[in-house]
């Protein structure tokens, strides 16, 4: 589904990825992973639109989709759920789905009734603004265009960031619904043992570059930090 081949990328003068190959194949969960500053963010900017790479290839179900705009990206089916949820703030729950949802009344029904079936307790916010819902609320709404758009690949980007364990637990088990469902996710996360879980492959970043890439079940979270991040635990 997703073929990154020697993507190399920064903001001005700065260079934060560094030759980045990477593969996802259809209806595949992998984890991308590394600490802060490894440049994770800057490549699933890459991947939705948001930035053009100086070097590289991005192939998309065979397709050169290299540079292309955010618009044209999710024609295609790409969804990027960013860090720091991805919502509306001024509009309400409805209107929110509305938007995410594809075009036709019939859809936007359908939407609605999928989003309450994945998070029931959406259902009972459909008039509040999307910005006075809790930050689990928010995080629930913003994954689950995840679903309601219907796309091939999806961007996660820290979807747990700031979460209490419940409404995380809530989030996986959505995430590993989908992607038994086939749709292809690429996962950034902060608990690695959640992402082990879920994925069946890894990549692991580090200073811009690729230090590790493998199957999930051959590494441990003890693996990652002490091995190739140089960090004791």
């Amino acid at each position: 589904m997703l073929e990154v081949r020697e993507i190399t990328a920064g903001y001005g003068d700065v260079t934060v990825l560094r030759n980045v190959t990477l593969t996802c194949p259809t209806g595949s969960a992998v984890a991308l992973l590394g600490p802060n500053g490894a440049g994770k963010t800057t490549l699933m900017r890459i991947l939705s639109g948001l930035l053009k790479p100086t070097k590289g290839q991005i192939l998309l179900g065979g397709e050169d989709v290299t540079g292309l705009r955010t618009s044209e990206l999710s024609k295609r089916g790409v969804c990027h759920i960013p860090e720091g949820r991805g919502i509306f703030p001024s509009l309400t729950l409805r209107e929110n789905l509305a938007l995410f949802s594809p075009r036709g009344k019939a859809k936007v029904v359908e939407t609605f009734d999928r989003a309450t079936q994945s998070f029931p307790i959406l259902g009972s916010r459909m008039s509040q603004l999307a910005g006075s819902l809790s930050g689990g609320e928010q995080q629930m709404l913003a994954i689950v265009r995840a679903y309601v758009s219907n796309p091939r690949l999806v961007l996660v980007d820290e979807a747990s960031i700031g979460l209490a364990p419940l409404v995380v637990d809530g989030l996986f088990k959505f995430l590993g619904q989908i992607a038994k469902e086939g749709t292809t996710l690429l996962i950034v996360e902060q608990y690695v043992t959640r992402a082990l879980a879920l994925a069946d492959s890894v990549y692991v970043l580090n200073r811009g570059q690729v230090a590790f890439s493998g199957k999930s079940d051959a590494l441990s979270s003890e693996d990652i930090f002490e091995t190739y991040l140089g960090v004791e635990v």
